[in-house]
């Protein structure tokens, strides 16, 4: 029988390793992983937040402009969390290093601490640009810095994991870009990115509560205005319970085997 202080231990310098090559990679794509989403995002803070936001006035007390900002930063981060975790263990599986891999004296939990980990690393790195770009252009007020940093993590995470889910699922580079356009980007467009919910009618209201997208901005939101579309309890249930079923979907894969033993 194993000491207890036997099954705690971790191969730190494999987890390292992928580590640090899943970072290399991102160096050397530097302008399509980091340069290219923050001009993006640049764009929509010059088209809504200033050609658009002067018509407006002003939402729950906040700038049109500002009040756009976190939803812009969860926009991105949930785009890149998705793109990086899948792209990075869908490569080995696709070039078939994956085996390695699996064969090394690695467990599931350290390989998906160091996809996921890098992943959420680069999604982290591309939120804190983008709100310091955003600075620039619309004043920023975070209310609650420390709730910011970490729904800022919880979300990175959780989205990391699920595209670690999407990067074994998909058969070829058409299914990985499937997720995050069809299904991704549309819920996020709808969960109150550009508007408060507040904003839309009644049943719409009643309908925007299916998609688990509010409850992230909602609670990301507010952090910065101390202003919700829903309460920051719920926003915090509703995140930590997808980061669950996240986690638990990546674990089922890794005890069946699921697309990665054949």
């Amino acid at each position: 029988m194993n000491h207890p202080s036997q099954t705690l231990k971790f191969n730190y310098h494999a987890i390292l390793a992928i580590y640090k090559f899943e970072m290399a990679r991102f160096r050397r794509t530097l302008w399509q992983s980091l340069v290219t989403p923050v001009i993006t995002t640049s764009l929509y803070f010059v088209v809504f937040g200033a050609a658009i936001g002067s018509r407006m006035g002003n939402i729950d007390g906040v700038h049109y402009g500002s009040f756009i900002v976190p939803g812009l930063i969860m926009l991105s981060l949930f785009t890149e969390s998705v793109s990086n975790a899948s792209f990075g263990i869908h490569m080995p599986r696709f070039t078939g290093t994956i085996f390695e891999v699996l064969s090394a004296p690695v467990s599931a939990f350290e390989i998906v601490l160091a996809y996921v980990g890098a992943a959420a690393t680069k999604s982290i790195l591309l939120g804190l640009i983008i709100l310091a770009t955003a600075n620039l252009f619309v004043p920023i007020h975070i209310a609650h810095p420390f709730w910011m940093v970490g729904f800022l993590l919880l979300v990175a995470s959780t989205f990391s994991l699920f595209g670690f889910a999407v990067g074994i699922w998909a058969k070829g580079f058409e299914q990985l870009q499937f997720v995050p356009m069809l299904i991704l980007t549309p819920l996020t467009f709808l969960g109150g990115v550009f508007y408060s919910i507040d904003m839309l009618p009644g049943a719409w209201r009643t309908f925007s509560l299916f998609n688990p997208i509010v409850y992230v901005i909602s609670g990301f939101r507010w952090s910065f205005y101390d202003t919700a579309d829903v309460g920051v309890g719920l926003s915090l249930a509703a995140t930590l319970f997808f980061f669950l079923l996240c986690l638990g979907l990546v674990w089922l894969i890794f005890r069946t085997g699921y697309r990665l033993k054949s």
